[in-house]
């Protein structure tokens, strides 16, 4: 080879084609070598000309993790899907914030350094106990959100930046007077109806049945007369809740969660409030008047309407629901149930009632130390349950029963007897210690199982809880000691409760048989009254209601039905208490001119929604003209636990 090598190498062909490899690898490959040789590439995205580097990505990913585990508190582990998760949404941010940042830059905007300080110093979290910028607290938040005020500043800078491209972006968001006027229309319209009520206390007590009833009642609803199969079982339960038992939390590191969270455990006081607005003084005063007489709200609105007012109602709202800050200042100034004098803002004369407190809430170290130290036991657990059923795993597959595996894994071992439901012979729920998805996949395994068959190590998903995001997975193995099959109870064991069912299902039949007869009435060209009057029932005219939230007096189950109908059409519903048959008697349209509050709020949610439609539509633009690049494996690389 070599030989026939030497024999060519001086030829003009060979020549050509060396001259091309060299000049591809000077081109290409070279420095490919180089870079690879003499060092790595740190940078986790690139985009717009600048490197996101691993270490700012990493102080992100960790910053942002801790803001979750903040906000889902008690219960919270991260699993590696939701690790990843944050890593992609901390990864994303930085990149908009590089893009827009530049941007910025293009257009010459800048931030001063007194506009830094200005806006730095009006964040409430630095303020002390006086209200005023302090530096032991600023320090403090800084040391427990992981950052220093060099690295603070520097973000700081950079959100008052964007701010400014952003602010100018949405400026010009504008809700069409046409959207706003049907929205308001939709959510503040109302519907009075006529209804008359059959409850079930009412209908007469039927004749007591006779023996032969009973008996064929019982034989027609066998489920209700029968015991059901139990099964006595064994177990063991394997999570984050049963390991956290075991592991010691000091007290240091529960007083540093503690101040992390403290703002979580501090909650402002709330105030549920009627409200009268009035076009001018005298018109509040004499509603005033007629409110303190003894009206009631029902009456109250009734008045506004006719004096040419605005009756709101409020529930459970802090002082930036109220349009004007001197309106909340009252609201939260007056005393409950009793009704103020006129107050005068920015959008008329208000009357005020407050009807309901909820009180300011401070939760000390104390009050949460606990549910702190189950929170943290299970981060910590989160990282070791996949060895431990492993562990567990591996001594089932060697022919070990639940009674011989290994101690000190965390292991929550349960045994006893219960029914498919998961309930004992008692009627109490079994007391297995899992949460619901892994109680309900052991429960139907052992149903699933004959005695005898060998236990297996199952894993259980995470499963959401209170709007937090899915949990770590969970395990349980199970065997079944012996089934004790279901058994139909005789009829003289359960005469009495077979009486009083046949007499609870005969009142209900008769107490709908005179509500469908009134609903026939009314369908075929009767008046509700004269049906009523029949039926031997009064009409009552219910509150105005509108699609959520109904007043008191409107059944919930009403609600929905009225918003499908037509004035004059009837409906029908069952509540827990009887039945309802009711005709549609009024719609009443909204009108913006006497609501300017509810108007007002919103034209400021559509005008917020359009602005971030637009915010979004223009960072997209800008983030498709930086064309930005991510390696997925450095990325990857940072959530590793």
């Amino acid at each position: 080879m070599l030989t026939v090598l030497r024999r060519y190498i001086n030829t003009w062909p060979v020549r050509a084609l060396f001259l091309v490899l060299v000049g591809a690898f000077a081109t290409w490959g070279i420095a490919d070598v180089v870079r690879s040789v003499g060092g790595s590439d740190t940078a986790v995205a690139t985009v717009d000309g600048q490197s996101i580097e691993q270490a700012t990505v990493q102080e992100a990913y960790q910053r942002q993790l801790a803001q979750v585990s903040r906000m889902f508190g008690a219960n919270f582990s991260p699993t590696p899907e939701i690790r990843r998760s944050v890593a992609d949404q901390a990864l994303e941010r930085l990149i908009t914030q590089a893009v827009v940042n530049a941007q910025a830059k293009r257009m010459g905007l800048t931030v001063t350094d007194d506009a830094l300080r200005a806006a730095t110093f009006a964040i409430p979290a630095f303020h002390g106990a006086n209200g005023q910028f302090d530096r032991t607290a600023f320090q403090t938040v800084l040391t427990n959100n992981g950052l220093d005020e060099g690295r603070f500043l520097v973000l700081m800078r950079d959100d008052l930046l964007q701010r400014q491209l952003v602010g100018a972006v949405r400026a010009g968001a504008a809700a069409p007077e046409t959207l706003v006027q049907a929205i308001f229309a939709f959510q503040q319209e109302k519907r009075v109806a006529d209804a008359v009520f059959t409850p079930f206390a009412a209908a007469p007590a039927p004749a007591d049945p006779t023996d032969a009833q009973l008996e064929r009642y019982w034989a027609n609803n066998p489920d209700q007369y029968s015991r059901p199969e139990y099964r006595r079982i064994k177990a063991v339960i394997l999570s984050t809740q049963t390991i956290a038992r075991d592991i010691e939390i000091p007290d240091e590191a529960l007083h540093a969660a503690y101040d992390q969270r403290r703002s979580l455990y501090d909650q402002a006081e709330k105030r549920s409030v009627q409200i009268v607005l009035a076009p001018d003084q005298a018109k509040a005063e004499a509603l005033a008047a007629q409110w303190r007489s003894g009206a009631d709200w029902t009456q109250m609105q009734k008045a506004a309407t006719e004096a040419g007012a605005t009756a709101v109602e409020l529930a459970d709202a802090d002082r930036a629901e109220f349009p004007d800050p001197s309106l909340a200042e009252a609201v939260f100034a007056a005393a409950p149930d009793a009704v103020t004098a006129p107050i005068h803002d920015s959008l008329g004369w208000h009357v005020v009632m407050v009807t309901g407190v909820t009180p300011a809430r401070h939760q000390s170290f104390d009050d949460v130390k606990e549910a702190l130290r189950q929170e943290l036991g299970e981060q910590q657990a989160a990282d070791q349950v996949y060895d431990r059923a492993n562990k567990v795993e591996d001594s089932l597959a060697s022919g070990g029963s639940l009674d011989e595996l290994p101690q000190g894994l965390g292991l929550a071992a349960v045994a006893g007897t219960l029914d498919a439901q998961g309930n004992t012979p008692e009627g109490q729920p079994a007391p297995i210690p899992a949460l619901p998805a892994l109680r309900s996949a052991l429960i139907a395994a052992a149903f699933q199982m004959k005695p005898g068959d060998p236990p297996r190590l199952t894993e259980v998903p995470g499963e959401a809880v209170q709007g937090q995001p899915p949990g770590p997975t969970s395990y349980y193995a199970v065997t079944v000691d012996s089934i004790t099959p279901p058994e139909r109870e005789a009829l003289d064991q359960v005469h009495d409760r077979v009486r009083e069912d046949w007499i609870r299902n005969a009142t209900h039949h008769e107490t709908e048989t005179v509500a469908a007869g009134i609903l026939a009435a009314v369908k075929g060209g009767q008046s509700l009254a004269d049906a009523a009057i029949v039926a031997g029932v009064p009409v009552r005219r219910l509150p105005a209601t509108g699609r959520q939230s109904p007043p008191q007096g409107v059944p919930p189950q009403l609600v929905q039905p009225l918003f499908g109908m037509k004035v004059g059409e009837a409906t029908m519903v069952e509540t827990a208490d009887g039945f309802v048959v009711a005709v549609l008697a009024e719609i009443q349209s909204p009108d913006a001119k006497t609501d300017p509050i509810g108007f007002g709020q919103v034209r400021l949610a559509l005008e917020r929604s359009i602005g971030d439609d637009v915010e979004t539509t223009y960072v997209n633009a800008l983030r498709a003209r930086a064309n930005p690049r991510v390696n997925t494996q450095l990325l990857q690389s940072i959530v590793q636990p």
